[in-house]
């Protein structure tokens, strides 16, 4: 007995679908490696330069990401899914940090494990309220320099952009000690 030819469809829909995602992951991740060729070796007058165009391309990558999750929903992919592809990217490339939530601020996708809902208050999280007035509206782009986090004492550079479907923070993180190779 065969399967609906519409089930069928909808099958290959979502295998094409991840598909992209994929593709997208890849060039990410090249982006990436080109970024570390690029900034390697720098002198260190040249360091305001490199922390200019690392933080470029974490906005080229949390917009990515943004447009990333967006499909990977529509297309039907869970959260276990989503998450295996967040921690990919972040296993290949310099992102270590993806932080998605929904329009309450509650990141539902990440590569952490971590359960961390933000706050507007900024007296309850003086690092992660920054990034609320991308649910908001109010902002399209948050970027944050490299400081103390709330969730434990390590030092982390964040860049969050809204969500592209909907109401949401959608964040990229990298460890300080990670961007002082870049000299």
């Amino acid at each position: 007995m065969f399967a609906p030819a519409s089930s069928i469809i909808t099958v290959i829909d979502k295998q094409l679908r991840a598909k992209r995602a994929m593709h997208m992951t890849r060039n990410v991740a090249a982006t990436l490696l080109a970024l570390a060729a690029v900034c390697n070796g720098r002198l260190p007058a040249q360091a305001g330069v490199c922390e200019d165009l690392v933080t470029q391309h974490m906005v080229g990558e949390a917009l990515l990401v943004a447009q990333l999750v967006a499909v990977a929903e529509k297309a039907g992919l869970n959260k276990a899914d989503i998450d295996a592809i967040l921690k990919k990217i972040a296993e290949k490339s310099a992102v270590q940090e993806f932080w998605i939530t929904d329009s309450s601020g509650h990141a539902y996708l990440t590569n952490t494990g971590i359960d961390f809902t933000f706050s507007p208050d900024p007296t309850k999280q003086p690092q992660a309220s920054a990034f609320w007035p991308l649910i908001t509206g109010a902002k399209d782009v948050v970027i944050q320099p490299a400081r103390k986090r709330e969730i434990d004492d390590r030092i982390f550079k964040y860049v969050g952009v809204a969500g592209v479907d909907k109401p949401r923070i959608v964040q990229v993180g990298v460890a300080a000690e990670k961007l002082v190779n870049c000299k």
